[in-house]
């Protein structure tokens, strides 16, 4: 990853957390300091991987570092998340 494209995925990733109510980020928080996990068929994004764009769990996997799962924000924030993510170059939808 080059220099500048490490500087936008920082800077999306930031956008995406500001974009977050204090009870998505609180989510977001037990997540992280809990080991959980996401079932089959979930999405979630990984926030260290943005350029991967939105994952579908394929089985129950463990959530690892930043993740974000779609279930944990409201359908109104997701959609911007998706929009922000649309201004990363090279991200997969």
């Amino acid at each position: 990853m080059n220099h500048s494209h490490a500087k936008e995925t920082f800077l999306t990733r930031e956008a995406i957390l500001k974009l977050l109510s204090d009870d998505e980020v609180a989510s977001v928080s037990k997540a992280e300091e809990s080991s959980a996990s996401i079932k089959d068929g979930e999405e979630y994004l990984n926030l260290e991987q943005l350029d991967r764009g939105v994952q579908k769990a394929q089985g129950t996997i463990q959530a690892i570092g930043q993740t974000l799962e779609r279930k944990a924000v409201h359908e109104k924030t997701w959609a911007k998340i998706l929009d922000a993510l649309k201004a990363l170059p090279g991200t997969e939808d």
